[in-house]
């Protein structure tokens, strides 16, 4: 079935109501990946758990958002695009409830499990309702609004989980999304069209592989550090783990219509801003993991005082999007990519030099300004690259794929980064702390370093202008692909 779009969808009223519901909806998934960040200690002092359950805490909503993501949109592609936005947006607002409601750590993790369920198909069929909702000359504009209120998610995370945690109680960093989600149950119902993809059969062997393979790898280094990189389980877990993922991409090369096709990569925009988009997240949220913590246990600030210290990186976006929008718009997307990634690199880079047990807020200041900066340069132009890299009848499983792809990179820099703290430190003393903080960051550094050399592979706008969504037949784009 070719992609379909209800009559109408492109009026003005369709248009605000459109990236309304979606901006708020995916604020809400943006949200949950940081607001938990600041809330660990309180959490782990209120229903306990060693480091490895504060990382599940984290990443059982980062991996199963990122396990399914893909799946989301293809559902969503196949049997309508609102009809599952609303089903994910269902899942998500309950869970946020059970995840408040929670009595005990293992519970917490299984609701936040739920959570990143909903989130996945949620998620990924924003960026394609407000596609199919926005004229093609106007989609710039209405990415830069959507990618800016993503990172105002991010901005206020640690700012929302700290205050929240700290003047009323971590439960209130899940009750938040339940009064959105009610809010937004009968808007979305009432105001976005429904649309659907290219309506091709569902690719469940493709699901299972890529699955099974992310849990396992996730799940070996999330492990690894409490029970020993020989454990069986954790052995077994990234052997597996990497073995099923090979296998899905063999199938992705094979298969007639399979979940990925894997020649989509072929072209360098499509792979540049992917391999910049999982890096950047690695590096970028197993710093923030760290660092809330740091500014807490070790430099002693309260969840609120953390929160709002961590504003000069986390809050640029806000600040600088709208200009990192226009310059995409006169240069594009890749230089305002690649300079974004390589100042946040150069901030890690800085603050890994500073941080001590007693370091002051203003040695630290010019790396989170740094830092946040170069953040706010990537998410303004990012969307815009995924969706104009591919055929208009591929952009959900774009989106899909790119939103997969950050999603793992946020739960492998977590899982990683924290390994790396727990090799060569700890939350012994504020020495052992900062110990193992120091590599971890260079780690990070190193690693949003080459998401800044893997954004120079897209290839360079031959013509001013914004970019739009191409919809050539196929062979005409792969050869502008290449």
């Amino acid at each position: 079935m070719p992609q379909q779009t209800a009559p109408g969808t492109a009026h003005r009223g369709g248009v605000i109501w459109a990236l309304v519901i979606t901006s708020v909806a995916g604020f809400m998934a943006s949200l949950d990946n940081l607001v938990v960040t600041t809330a660990l200690p309180s959490i782990r002092e209120d229903l306990g758990g060693a480091l490895d359950d504060l990382e599940w805490t984290v990443s059982a909503y980062t991996l199963t958002f990122a396990v399914l993501l893909m799946f989301g949109a293809a559902l969503g592609d196949r049997f309508g695009r609102r009809r599952l936005f609303l089903a994910g947006l269902t899942v998500f607002t309950g869970a946020s409830a059970a995840a408040a409601m929670a009595p005990g750590i293992d519970s917490l993790i299984a609701a936040r499990a739920v959570q990143g369920l909903g989130a996945a198909v949620m998620m990924p069929l924003t960026l394609t309702l407000l596609t199919a909702a926005v004229p093609a000359a106007k989609r710039g504009m209405a990415y830069g609004i959507w990618g800016a209120v993503n990172g105002l998610a991010v901005a206020s995370g640690p700012l929302i989980g700290g205050s929240l945690t700290e003047h009323v109680s971590w439960h209130w960093i899940f009750w938040l999304n339940v009064p959105l989600g009610l809010a937004l149950l009968p808007l979305a119902r009432l105001r976005l069209a429904e649309s659907h993809g290219t309506g091709a059969p569902l690719d469940i062997p493709g699901t299972l592989l890529a699955s099974g393979g992310l849990f396992g790898i996730v799940y070996g280094l999330v492990r690894g550090p409490a029970d020993g990189w020989t454990d069986s389980v954790v052995l077994t877990g990234l052997l597996a783990g990497g073995a099923l993922l090979i296998a899905f991409v063999v199938h992705g090369s094979r298969a007639r219509n399979p979940m990925l096709p894997m020649r989509l990569f072929r072209s360098r925009a499509f792979a540049g801003i992917n391999a910049a988009s999982l890096l950047m997240f690695l590096g970028m949220f197993g710093s923030i993991f760290l660092l809330s913590q740091y500014m807490q246990g070790v430099l002693g600030y309260s969840p609120t005082e953390a929160g709002v210290r961590m504003l000069p990186w986390t809050g640029m976006p806000m600040l600088v999007a709208p200009v990192a929008g226009m310059l995409s718009d006169r240069i594009g997307g890749r230089p305002v990519v690649a300079a974004g990634l390589f100042l946040q690199a150069a901030g890690l880079g800085y603050l890994a030099s500073v941080v001590t047990a007693d370091v002051s807020y203003a040695a630290q200041l010019p790396g989170l300004i740094v830092s946040g900066i170069g953040m706010a340069l990537y998410f303004a132009p990012a969307a815009n690259l995924v969706m104009s890299s591919v055929r208009v009848s591929e952009q959900g499983i774009a989106s899909g794929a790119n939103n997969a792809l950050r999603e793992v990179g946020g739960a492998l820099g977590i899982a990683v980064m924290s390994s790396i703290f727990a090799a060569q430190g700890g939350y012994e003393s504020a020495r052992s702390f900062v110990d193992g903080l120091r590599p971890a960051l260079v780690t990070g550094a190193a690693t949003v370093a080459l998401a800044g050399i893997a954004a120079l592979l897209i290839p360079a706008r031959r013509t001013p202008g914004p970019l739009v969504t191409r919809a050539e037949p196929e062979p005409a784009l792969e050869t502008a692909a290449h």
